[in-house]
């Protein structure tokens, strides 16, 4: 039986400058909704969250959108999603994410983008959970950051014991599998008392 029931996925509110990332994000979608999983995500119809988000339901999958009360103007809500949730803050908005997701993917994006993903990797280092967390690194996106994750440790930031737990695939076909593995591997397990105090 499958662990990864819903996944949370982090991605741009824009496309990006070549095709190739709508059309990943359109995969996934497809694909998560053909194996019945769940998506969570911002709660927006543009860019690639809209991408995802209506290729999922274009296949009968679930969407939760969840977004704060001045995001809905600026991201235009999907009204197709069977879940929306109206949040008043950003911090609220991550938490519900986090709590209804069994694992994480970042698509490329920007600095929204960036920041939920470090702060998943931030709480996976903590010890606030072992749910996966997966980059799909579509053209190489990622690279700048896989490359300034590995400076850290070489310089001492990323200390033994405090080892970042991540994934990176470079196919989409390859991301739910990924998961899945890993989850086997670790179990998806959240402290959630823990993640409570952190708001």
């Amino acid at each position: 039986m499958p662990l990864i029931k819903s996944i949370c996925v982090y991605c741009g509110s824009g496309f990006g400058d070549d095709s190739v990332f709508a059309e990943n994000a359109a995969a996934l979608g497809r694909a998560m909704a053909e194996q019945d999983i769940k998506l969570v995500y911002g709660g927006g119809n543009v860019g690639l969250m809209g991408t995802i988000a209506k290729t999922v339901i274009d296949h009968g999958g679930h969407v939760t959108g969840i977004i704060p009360d001045f995001l809905k103007a600026r991201e235009k809500l999907l009204d197709a999603v069977q879940e929306t949730i109206t949040v008043p803050d950003m911090h609220t908005r991550k938490r519900l994410m986090f709590e209804k997701a069994d694992a994480f993917v970042a698509l490329p994006g920007g600095i929204g983008t960036l920041e939920e993903l470090v702060e998943q990797m931030t709480w996976a280092q903590l010890g606030r959970h072992t749910k996966p967390i997966l980059m799909l690194n579509t053209k190489g996106f990622w690279k700048p950051l896989l490359s300034l994750l590995a400076h850290m440790r070489n310089e001492g930031f990323i200390r033994p014991g405090l080892e970042l737990s991540y994934l990176v695939a470079e196919q989409v076909e390859d991301v739910i599998p990924m998961l899945e593995a890993s989850a086997r591997r670790i179990g998806v397990v959240a402290n959630e008392e823990m993640i409570e105090q952190r708001f």
